[in-house]
């Protein structure tokens, strides 16, 4: 089962997250149909997704994590609501590219270096809160740590892994979060550095069976941890016929005219999950009296 788990240090201004993902990053291969290296970029923004949306105080928040690059994979997309549940999917699922070294996907080159990291927080506020970055490098790991840095002000650390079988299928994944308090002295963030040194690459953490909390206490082995929560978290779509109906109608009376005379019917097909709803001409005709009323 994939579990995220919170934690703080005792004895140092530093809080932390980890994740255990291989499940809902598996179920995203399946729904979209991606290609390893796909796999691995849409993978690390779920995961990077599910703890941000995790440490939400509104209950019914979400946020959403995009990253727009020049690469092949063009847009990926990340959605989480307030437990760490997440959805998402990526524009070009089916692009191969060549490996960086052997075993070694190229989510950089894939995802392309220049472009964007947008954070939307959604905490029941008139407006959501918008936050934008240049990307630092398409990896996504170091992309996130840099958006906390320039647009929150947080000195963060961020891994991320995927890791693909040779039957395509996912093997590992996770990640952890950690994140510097205010009065952090050179000390503390030194420890943290040397930890994240002393356990490399997370994807081998978790492949040798690694849970998130056993990864946060590897990687800050020198302090003292306090586990706050530990939460299930999965792969999770909100979608529904009401919602897509609401949608429908919210195209207006001449858009929905239109459909009906020059289709007759529409399909939709919902980009997270790939549930597709069949509308008939009365179908049409009823959310356009709806929509009318």
């Amino acid at each position: 089962m994939d579990q995220l788990v919170r934690a703080i240090a005792k004895d140092a201004p530093v809080k932390a997250v980890a994740i255990s993902g291989t499940a809902l990053v598996e179920r995203a291969r399946q729904i979209h149909d991606t290609w390893p290296v796909a796999t691995a970029a849409l993978g690390r923004l779920l995961l990077a997704a599910s703890m941000i949306g995790n440490s939400l105080k509104e209950e019914n928040g979400s946020v959403t994590l995009r990253v727009k690059g020049n690469g092949p994979l063009g847009t990926v997309l990340a959605v989480s609501d307030s437990q760490g549940n997440v959805r998402g999917y990526v524009q070009n699922p089916g692009v191969d590219i060549p490996r960086k070294a052997p075993g070694k996907l190229d989510v950089g080159a894939a995802v392309g270096p220049d472009g964007s990291l947008t954070v939307i927080k959604d905490i029941g506020l008139k407006e959501p809160y918008v936050g934008s970055i240049q990307l630092v490098g398409g990896e996504i790991a170091e992309d996130v740590a840099a958006y906390f840095v320039e647009s929150e002000q947080i000195p963060t650390a961020c891994a991320l892994g995927v890791l693909v079988a040779p039957d395509q299928t996912v093997q590992a994944a996770g990640g952890y979060l950690i994140q510097l308090l205010p009065g952090a002295e050179d000390d503390v963030i030194t420890a943290i550095e040397q930890g994240i040194a002393r356990v490399g690459a997370v994807s081998a953490q978790l492949d040798r069976g690694l849970g998130p909390e056993e990864l946060l206490r590897e990687v800050l082995s020198q302090f003292q941890l306090e586990i706050l929560e530990t939460q299930p978290v999965e792969y999770r779509c909100y979608c529904s016929r009401e919602r897509v109906s609401r949608a429908l109608i919210s195209m207006g009376r001449q858009e929905l005219e239109s459909l009906i005379r020059e289709q007759d019917s529409a399909e939709l097909t919902c980009q997270f999950c790939d549930k597709v709803y069949h509308f008939s001409r009365a179908d049409l005709e009823a959310l356009l009296r709806e929509a009318t009323s």
